[in-house]
């Protein structure tokens, strides 16, 4: 059969076979992510059968896959919002960091593994999934909650902290020196400082010579800049996912809204992809071995994105039902892990079975923490409250029965 041929009907299969495992996801009340990255398990390295003819296509997929998700979301915030939740939710950063960041840095060390990995796992247990939080929001009905401006705060914080997170570990894996690796981080900073003052500032410009009442023609030019931008701020260091989510902060208003539309499902098709390419880079015989590591880190990170999410929801000033919400909501790790993950094994290739693991375990928790951590909160305060009347008021009854008797 020709290659073209082949390629056109694998590549056929893989996207109707993504479609598929997408809508049973959706039958079922789920993320499809966990889905995709079990179908690139079972179809990658050492699995069922290696795809052959489209893995050229899916590893530049996976690649525009993950522009496009920090594009969307990029989106979703002006640079103005960017900033007043920097004022506003820095100090719920400062916990987030130090409660799920910390546990990932310490298991890298408890694996004897070395000084990447374990900044690398650092950052895996640290960002939750914005991509599957927002979809759980809109689902639950939750994005005008007391408690969603300081999951957003959050997330967005998150964000912002891998336009240094993510060169500083560019160039750990590069082994490169102090002196190298400074240089990198401060044009990745300066880069990321100079495009928010251009968007704060500019930012109408930018959206005026963007938009246009032919979507073709905005499609393309939004397309074609954010993917030329993205490979620019990767030649910088910045990555290429950062690069993506600062053109997207860029773009406003009416702009923004369309550009969402139209992207949206392009968005979706290479994020599957992108997830999908994965689990086809990651040995299924690799996965057992560490499936008891990324249950447990996967337990204490349960604890502390719900301590988090608390925090910031109670600084934020909501009830302590939306603070178990936010607490809840929180708890998916997703495509930032992943994206983490695989720029560290190339030093430490267990940190990719690990973070598949992990990753599969907290996707499909997100959504159920999300659904049941306030109900089970509240239930088990009711007991509580229930359990605890008898023991006080056997005393408060017998007392005037004694004061009776007396007094005869």
């Amino acid at each position: 059969m020709h290659q073209t041929t082949t390629l056109l009907i694998e590549l056929g299969v893989v996207i109707l076979a993504l479609g598929l495992l997408s809508r049973l996801a959706g039958r079922i009340g789920f993320s499809p992510i966990p889905l995709y990255l079990l179908a690139g398990l079972a179809f990658g390295r050492g699995g069922i059968r290696p795809l052959g003819a489209s893995e050229g296509f899916v590893a530049t997929g996976a690649e525009v896959g993950v522009v496009l998700l920090l594009l969307l979301l990029g989106l979703e915030y002006s640079a103005s919002e960017l900033l007043s939740s920097l004022r506003a939710q820095s100090p719920s950063g400062a916990v987030d960091f130090l409660l799920n960041a910390l546990p990932g840095a310490a298991a890298g060390l408890l694996l004897g593994w070395g000084a990447v990995a374990c900044v690398a796992l650092a950052g895996v247990t640290w960002v939750s999934s914005s991509g599957v939080i927002a979809k759980v929001l809109a689902d639950l009905g939750r994005l005008g909650a007391e408690e969603t401006p300081a999951v957003l705060g959050v997330l967005v914080i998150e964000d912002l902290a891998m336009a240094g997170y993510l060169p500083l570990l560019t160039a750990l894996q590069a082994g490169l020196s102090v002196r190298a690796g400074g240089l990198i981080l401060l044009t990745s900073l300066g880069t990321v400082t100079a495009v928010l003052y251009v968007a704060l500032r500019h930012g109408h410009v930018i959206s005026r010579a963007v938009s246009s009442d032919n979507p073709e023609r905005m499609l393309l030019v939004v397309l074609g800049l954010t993917l030329s931008f993205a490979g620019v701020a990767q030649e910088l260091h910045v990555s290429a996912a950062v690069g993506a989510f600062l053109i997207g902060i860029a773009l406003s208003d009416e702009v923004a809204e369309d550009a969402r539309a139209l992207l949206s499902p392009l968005r979706d098709l290479f994020a599957a992809v992108f997830f999908l390419f994965f689990g086809l880079s990651t040995d299924p015989a690799s996965v057992p071995p560490v499936l008891g590591p990324a249950l447990a880190l996967a337990g204490v990170t349960v604890l502390t994105k719900v301590g988090t999410g608390w925090y910031a929801a109670r600084r934020a000033g909501a009830a302590p039902a939306g603070r178990w919400r936010a607490g809840g909501t929180l708890v998916a790790r997703g495509e930032f892990s992943i994206v983490i993950a695989g720029l560290a094994v190339g030093i430490e290739p267990r940190v990719g079975p690990l973070a598949t693991a992990y990753v599969l375990v907290l996707v499909v928790l997100g959504p159920l923490a999300a659904r049941w951590t306030e109900p089970l909160v509240r239930r088990v305060t009711r007991r509580r409250a229930v359990a605890s009347v008898p023991a006080q008021a056997g005393p408060v009854r017998a007392a005037p029965a004694v004061e009776h008797a007396d007094t005869r």
